[in-house]
């Protein structure tokens, strides 16, 4: 007796892994078996990076605001203890965006953090 090999299921599982791969260039895109790998791959690497992407963003902000505030005269971690001391709840994305975009604003917090 022949064996069965559910044709209808696998081929849809295989279909739709290729049709993830589509773009990739070469075999990836058109033999199932690299192109599950690069499928998976490109799965792992996406679910890391929507974590990192976070990490980068927090990164990238305080590197604006420690640019900012340097520029009025104060060092960032000064500049951060002294908001937390005046209760002065801003997080770093609106600070960061203060820096780049409403540099009086940004004057203003430095004279209150200094206080």
């Amino acid at each position: 007796m022949p064996r069965a090999t559910h044709s209808v299921p696998s081929h849809h599982r295989r279909k739709k892994v290729l049709k993830k791969a589509k773009g990739y260039r070469g075999g990836k895109s058109k033999l199932i078996r690299t192109a599950m790998e690069a499928v998976d791959t490109a799965l792992l690497y996406a679910y890391r990076d929507r974590r990192q992407k976070r990490r980068d963003f927090r990164r990238l902000w305080i590197t604006r605001i420690n640019a900012s505030v340097r520029a009025n005269g104060m060092s960032y971690s000064t500049f951060i203890n002294g908001l937390k001391r005046n209760n002065v709840e801003v997080d770093r994305k609106v600070l960061a965006d203060l820096a780049v975009h409403e540099p009086d604003a940004m004057k203003t917090l430095v004279e209150v953090a200094r206080t």
